[in-house]
């Protein structure tokens, strides 16, 4: 690594407002009606990346809100019960900030795990609220393909904390 590409500035946008952003689009695009073979691709929960970045590197109080917000705007897009998202995203960035600890200095595998784990409790979460809410069981193979979708997205987190760690110094 150059001494330029190390230098690069910590700011919120970065960090912060442009994965936000990124989400909120790519939720809305994966809406889009596209069929393969016949068949819906399962959607995503975008917002679960940086729930789980932010959670590892630098928990404030800034991305709760941040997620809340996305968790919202996901369950209004959606047409979702409302706070669904808002809770579940909060529980896996709860479930993450409690363990961060452990997860310091572990392997890019060992990460990918935690983060499908982070994952996992999130859709537990949704899927009890939805329960609770609907008084009936969602589709559990519907719920299991979003599930493996979202968790092969850790690549993803992974380079959100890359660049959070890149530019602090404190982790020079």
């Amino acid at each position: 690594m150059s001494g330029f590409e190390s230098s690069r500035r910590l700011d919120s946008w970065g960090w912060l407002a442009v994965p936000t952003g990124l989400c909120l689009a790519a939720t809305v695009l994966q809406d889009i009606a596209f069929r393969l073979f016949g068949f819906a691709l399962p959607e995503v929960v975008w917002p679960l990346i940086p729930a789980f970045a932010w959670a590892v590197v630098r928990p404030s109080i800034v991305p709760p809100i941040l997620l809340f917000g996305m968790g919202v705007f996901t369950d209004l897009w959606t047409g979702g019960p409302l706070g669904l998202w808002a809770v579940a995203l909060l529980a896996a960035y709860g479930s993450v900030f409690v363990t961060r600890s452990i997860m310091a200095g572990q392997s890019r595998a060992a990460m990918w795990i935690w983060y499908a784990a982070a994952c996992l409790f999130a859709f537990v979460t949704a899927d009890f609220l939805t329960m609770l809410d609907a008084l009936n069981t969602p589709n559990y193979l519907a719920v299991f393909w979003q599930f493996i979708v979202t968790a092969t997205l850790y690549p993803l987190a992974h380079r959100l904390i890359e660049r959070y760690e890149d530019a602090d110094v404190r982790f020079r």
